[in-house]
């Protein structure tokens, strides 16, 4: 997979499986299934560069519950120096002040709608923008990538939204139906695993 690339795989998994990752030919890191629910259930997996200077990796993981509430992880994989916060504000109401913070490593629950995210530097200037389509039972992750490397290549600030759901399929749910920022925190439960290089 490419940077910045998201992908949904229907695998079963079960308590001691281990997921093995490379880059080329070489090992990158593997990631151990500790716990799982009881329930049918999506777990988020995350891989992200360590650090700016070698290119060992770390894992972020966080198991969704089965709720109606559409539920989005906000997770930060940027590496470097600069700071930035994302926000969550209503689509049609982009021009006006109602926006909500979002905290990196949180999960939290929203109305169905459409949202956009927005990352704002240290300086309150918008560094990416980010349309956010919020459907019924649906789970969603949030990702601030990036990487200011001390060797080799860098990337710039961006926002990575998945999956991008279709906004015409909120029209199923609802005629007229509109976003609303009540926004409820499910979990500061995303962990990290260094099993990487």
């Amino acid at each position: 997979m490419a940077y910045k690339m998201c992908r949904e795989f229907i695998e079963p998994l079960k308590s001691g499986d281990k997921l093995e990752f490379k880059l080329g030919d070489e090992s990158a890191g593997a990631f151990s299934v500790a716990e799982l629910p009881n329930s049918d259930a999506v777990l988020l997996l995350v891989i992200h560069r360590h650090d700016t200077l070698r290119a060992g990796v770390s894992f972020e993981s966080h198991v969704f519950a089965d709720l109606q509430n559409p539920q989005v992880a906000i997770i930060d994989t940027y590496k470097g120096k600069a700071g930035a916060q994302a926000r969550i504000l209503d689509a049609k109401l982009a021009n006006q002040s109602r926006s909500e913070e979002l905290r990196y490593g949180s999960v939290i629950a929203v109305n169905p709608g459409v949202y956009e995210v927005e990352l704002s530097g240290q300086d309150g200037e918008t560094k990416a923008r980010h349309e956010l389509v919020a459907l019924s039972h649906q789970s969603y992750v949030v990702l601030r990538t990036g990487l200011e490397a001390q060797a080799g290549v860098s990337f710039p600030q961006e926002l990575v939204v998945f999956p991008a759901s279709n906004q015409d399929l909120l029209k199923s749910y609802a005629s007229g139906i509109t976003a609303s920022l009540t926004l409820v925190t499910l979990a500061t439960s995303i962990t990290m695993s260094l099993h990487g290089k």
